[in-house]
This record gives structure tokens, C-alpha cells and sequence, in this order.
């Protein structure tokens, strides 16, 4: 269940960044790369897990789920910290006036 949250976290976020590509103020195309990266990664462990011990392709339990939406918020964190770094309102680092 965690690689399909991720991957519709990913596909929304996607969507969301080609909407404001123009202007990519809030640095969507990077919270689009994470979520991509992560479902990527998961997509293989599964498939890898799949292949090797015959474990389930799709594994849809609560625990999952959870892990899922952990998954989601720490990305969401992580972007936002770049976020902070950047200062696209230039709200923490204000230039000076001349």
C-alpha cells in the first residue's frame, strides 16, 4: 500500500509542479523528484522481494498504509526544509534597501 501512496503522492505533485512550471517558486519539481525517487526505489525492493523470497508484489495491510502516509510527511518535511533554505518570499532573509 506504501508504493501506491507514494505513487499517487508522485503523480499529484507532477501535476501540480507542470501546472506552475513557468514559474517554479515553491520548488515543486523537487518534491515531485522525491516522491518519484522513493516510489522508485520501493517498486524495485518489492520486485526484487517478489522475485527472491516470493514475497507479495503489493502488500496492503494497516501497517503499510501507515508507513505510507510516514512516507508522505517525511518527504513533505524535507521539502519544506529546502524550502526554508531557498526563501522563495524572501521572508527569513530579507535584502536590504538601498
Amino acid at each position: 500500500m506504501w508504493l501506491i501512496i507514494l505513487l499517487f503522492s508522485a503523480t499529484i505533485s507532477t501535476a501540480l509542479w507542470y501546472v506552475k512550471a513557468e514559474d517554479d517558486r515553491y520548488m515543486l519539481k523537487f518534491l515531485s523528484l522525491i516522491f518519484w525517487g522513493a516510489s522508485l526505489m520501493i517498486f524495485i525492493d518489492n520486485l526484487i522481494g517478489y522475485f527472491t523470497e516470493g514475497a507479495e508484489l503489493l502488500e496492503i495491510t494497516l501497517e503499510s498504509t501507515i508507513l505510507g502516509f510516514v512516507l508522505v510527511v517525511t518527504a513533505l518535511i524535507i521539502w519544506e526544509i529546502a524550502l526554508l533554505i531557498k526563501d522563495p518570499k524572501q521572508v527569513i532573509h530579507k535584502k536590504k534597501k538601498i
